[in-house]
């Protein structure tokens, strides 16, 4: 029913480095929908564990650490973006967020805000969308979850969003179940977009699997790829597998993709490394047999050598962590 009178009122729980951009993506929709209706349609609180929150670009936000009972809030958005490890244990967020839900309170997970919530147990049997550079992890974490690819998901009395400029896209398809149609549309003027996407729209629509500019065939190995990361095929076996030769198919995958089947097939592997390093408590060992490598020595080699530090010197999801060096040229060394 869209609201007349009445307030809908929110609570915004930030973490340490949540996305300044997410926060003002949630923001001002609804403060441009209070401007137009000129009443206040939505009012919200900024909630955090300490009375100054930095954004992940350095911004310090002022919150009220002393958060409302459940009940005074419709609804709970979650903003996280790094180190939530150290909160998947804690008792005091965990307890609120269900007394949350116990009060009939809508839970919204932003980014790693979806984190926070599997961890409190409040997505259990719900389809969440996990922002891509998370899923596996999420995937390895919370197993009662079904983690999408999608840009966001409304599921039941819970919403989950990757993050990024989706936030507009899920805040447009959420407004539209709470205010006039009318004044959505007059909202969507204001933000200058008309092009909301889909809650199922990929993350990820440029990657060589789902980029309409890689043939049918190529993107059939990439997606094969994907699912033999902890057990890698041989060249020989990923030529057979779309019919090929190695050579036809060295010479296709380069002009296609960028790189070599065997560089990308690399790129991809050591990627899940360093995600699974960072974000779950999993053994280094593990880590390097999830991600295909049978010598733990050969893999923390490789993994230095596009990183800079080994592989137990890179166990948390920061600002500062070790990121992928997209830029750097590196050479092909070592087997798949």
């Amino acid at each position: 029913m869209p609201l007349k009178s009445s307030t809908h009122r929110i609570g915004i729980l930030l973490f340490p480095e949540f996305s300044f951009s997410g926060l003002g993506c949630l923001l001002d929709p609804l403060f441009i929908v209070n401007w137009l209706a000129q009443e206040t349609r939505f009012e919200w609180n900024l909630l955090g564990i300490e009375p100054t929150v930095p954004a992940s670009n350095g911004v310090p936000i002022a919150v009220e650490t002393e958060w409302p009972a459940p009940s005074e809030f419709d609804t709970v958005f979650v903003l996280a973006s790094f180190e939530t490890k150290a909160f998947r244990s804690d008792r005091q967020i965990s307890m609120w967020l269900r007394h949350c839900d116990t009060a009939g309170v809508r839970l919204v997970g932003i980014e790693m805000g979806v984190d926070v919530l599997a961890a409190a147990g409040l997505l259990d049997g719900h389809r969440a969308a996990v922002h891509w550079d998370n899923l596996e992890a999420f995937q390895e974490l919370y197993p009662k979850i079904e983690p999408v690819s999608e840009l966001y998901n409304l599921s039941g009395d819970r919403m989950t969003c990757a993050g990024g400029t989706a936030v507009i896209d899920m805040m447009l398809a959420w407004l539209v179940t709470k205010i006039e149609v009318a004044l959505v549309d007059t909202l969507r003027d204001h933000l200058l977009e008309r092009r909301q996407r889909r809650s199922d729209a990929k993350q990820l629509s440029h990657a060589p699997e789902h980029h309409v500019a890689t043939s049918a065939q190529m993107r059939r190995l990439v997606r094969m790829m994907h699912q033999t990361l902890e057990s890698p095929l041989n060249a020989k076996a990923l030529a057979e597998f779309v019919g090929l030769s190695v050579r036809q198919l060295e010479r296709r995958f380069r002009k296609e993709v960028g790189l070599s089947p065997k560089q990308y097939y690399l790129k991809l592997r050591i990627n899940r490394a360093h995600r699974l390093l960072q974000q779950t408590d999993l053994s280094v060992s593990d880590v390097a047999v999830s991600s295909g490598f049978t010598s733990q020595e050969h893999f923390s080699r490789t993994y230095r050598r596009f990183f800079d530090c080994a592989p137990s010197e890179d166990r948390i999801q920061s600002r500062d962590a070790p990121v992928f060096p997209v830029s750097r040229m590196w050479a092909e060394k070592g087997s798949c």
